[in-house]
């Protein structure tokens, strides 16, 4: 399984599966990363946290850990 977490920048993928329970997953679907999105991935803070992605036309920073959530292809 490969998740946004484990992208490198400036890579284009594709949202497969949204993982997490809750509140947590309808925030970020409420961002609109929902399945089959396309997402381009900007750019890695130094310490690998917040990642800056691109995704229907705005720009957007998430955690780590809700990138750990978030199966690509």
């Amino acid at each position: 399984m490969k998740t946004l977490k484990n992208v490198a920048c400036g890579k284009t993928v594709s949202v497969v599966k949204l993982h997490g329970d809750g509140a947590v997953r309808r925030r970020i679907m409420d961002m609109g990363l929902t399945k089959g999105t396309e997402l381009y991935v900007r750019k890695v803070a130094p310490l690998g946290d917040p990642i800056e992605i691109k995704v229907r036309g705005y720009e957007l920073s998430i955690r780590k850990s809700d990138a750990e959530m978030i199966e690509v292809e």
